[in-house]
Parts: structure tokens; sequence; C-alpha cells
């Protein structure tokens, strides 16, 4: 498909670390299913590292926004609301590195962009429909994020510990809070349920106009 006869509804879902970003957009995710909602993570485009030895990649600042592939990003997003599918890098944070494997995202009528920095680039902010920041209280983040990180990624408490002194909480701080000010809807207290149903609502709202002759 090279061409859509509508433009999509793109949301970007923006937050710190273990805010619950991915429990809205897999809300929405599932309350319309796969033919109407496709998601772009922001994680899959840290910028690839090949070039790199393991030591260099494993001090990464990943809470850092010059980590991220930007052109690449907005690229591909450009080319979802153009109605052309992408395959989307695939990230690998045991390697500190993109896998050799890429996913297949398809164009269709809701584009959810999940990220730390999801709101924080103007020309990715251009291309958005409704903008989302899940506010959430820094210790509820620190503990999901450390259950995460041991249990997905092959990470130690005491490595967990010393990335987010070093430049997770500030980072958060520096860059990721004061996105807050390009958001539409800032949703309190994570991914609480009023505010999830309200953002279903008007999801509900756009694909029924398009579903109108």
């Amino acid at each position: 498909m090279n061409s859509i006869s509508f433009q999509p509804f793109i949301i970007g879902v923006a937050g710190g670390s273990g805010s619950g970003k991915s429990t809205v957009s897999q809300k929405v995710l599932a309350a319309f299913g796969a033919d109407m909602v496709s998601v772009v993570m922001q994680d899959d485009y840290y910028l690839d590292q090949t070039h790199l030895p393991p030591e260099v990649r494993n001090q990464t600042n990943y809470d850092h926004p010059q980590a991220f592939e930007w052109s690449l990003l907005v690229q591909h997003v450009q080319a979802l609301r153009d109605g052309q599918a992408i395959e989307m890098p695939e990230y690998d944070f045991k390697v500190h590195n993109r896998s050799s494997h890429t996913i297949p995202v398809k164009p269709a009528p809701v584009i959810v962009i999940e990220g730390l920095f999801a709101l924080y680039d103007p020309a990715l902010c251009d291309l958005m429909s409704l903008k989302i920041y899940v506010d959430t209280a820094s210790d509820i983040r620190f503990i999901r994020r450390m259950q995460r990180d041991i249990t997905e990624r092959a990470r130690s408490v005491e490595s967990v510990i010393g990335q987010y002194l070093d430049t997770v909480r500030p980072m958060h701080k520096q860059f990721i809070e004061p996105t807050k000010r390009n958001a539409d809807i800032i949703i309190p207290h994570g991914a609480n349920g009023p505010a999830v149903d309200m953002i279903t609502t008007k999801v509900a709202s756009v694909i029924g106009q398009l579903k109108k002759p």
C-alpha cells in the first residue's frame, strides 16, 4: 500500500522510565486491535553501536536524547503516515546494540509512538495528533525499572541502582520531565483507569469518523 485515503491519528506517549507508558499503549492496542493500531517503540531507535567494542557500548547513556537515531524515527513515522509499511529496528539491551532482526510495522488508522523522549523532538511532535505524558512518582518508577531490568535484561541490582543514580535520575530531570510542556494531556499517577478511558474514547471517535462513508 503506497497511499491512504485518510490521515492517521498519531499519538505520542512519553514519560519517565517505569511510568506506565507501555500500559497506555497496550490498552489502546487491546481496545481496537492490531488492524486499527500500530505501535512504534522509540527504544528500538537507539543508535547502532556495531562499530564500538562491548566495553564501550556498556557505557552508553540510554537516558540522553543523543542516544537515538532521530532522523530514522521521524522518517519511519512519516512513512507510516503516508501509508507505507516500515521495518522497525530491534534493539537488544543485553548486548547494548541493535539486533540483526527488524520488526515489520504496517500503516494503520492509529499510530502510537511510545518512548522516554516521544515528546522531545519538534519534528516528531509536529506529526502527532495527540501528545500524552504519563506522570508517575519517582519511587514507583524506580521499583518498576529495577524489576524489568533484572527479569528482562539480565541486570544485577547493583548495576540498576548505579545506572539510576548516574544517568536515569539526572537525565529525567534535565530532559524528560520538561517535555510535559509539550503534552496535550498529562496522566497523573501512572496509567490510571479514568484517564486511559478518556483516551480510548477519543480514539474510538476518530476511528468512527474514518468509517463513515
